[in-house]
């Protein structure tokens, strides 16, 4: 099966990121934890919300470690805007026998970094 967290991340970062609404359950729980605030909802309408509510940059998500065990799918990356690199994250989805996000946590930093950048 394909790694939906790399199919998530490459939707959140395209011109269309509502199309990562399409990898979700309806009743999608996530956390999102950002240097001083955190978004967290119950359902895919809250996620479309957060969606809707982004700064419009022009970002990526560098997966530099990926892992999957089960129905649990990790990635550890760096996020770039406009090419600079601006902070890491580790995100974390719990994934449906259907290949669909059930529950998704991330965390973005801009103060440490697990794994060495690349150069």
């Amino acid at each position: 099966m394909a790694s939906v967290l790399r199919t998530y991340m490459a939707r959140m970062d395209s011109d269309h990121p509502e199309q990562a609404l399409e990898l979700l359950v309806p009743d999608f729980r996530f956390l999102i934890a950002l240097p001083g605030r955190e978004a967290m909802g119950r359902s895919k309408e809250e996620f479309a919300d957060y969606i809707g509510g982004r700064n419009a940059v022009e970002r990526a998500h560098d997966i530099l470690r990926y892992s999957s065990d089960g129905d649990l799918e990790t990635a550890y990356g760096v996020v770039t805007e406009s090419g600079k690199a601006v902070g890491s994250f580790l995100s974390a989805a719990v994934v449906t026998p259907d290949g669909r996000m059930a529950r998704y946590q991330s965390f973005f930093t801009t103060t440490f970094d697990l794994v060495d950048r690349p150069e």
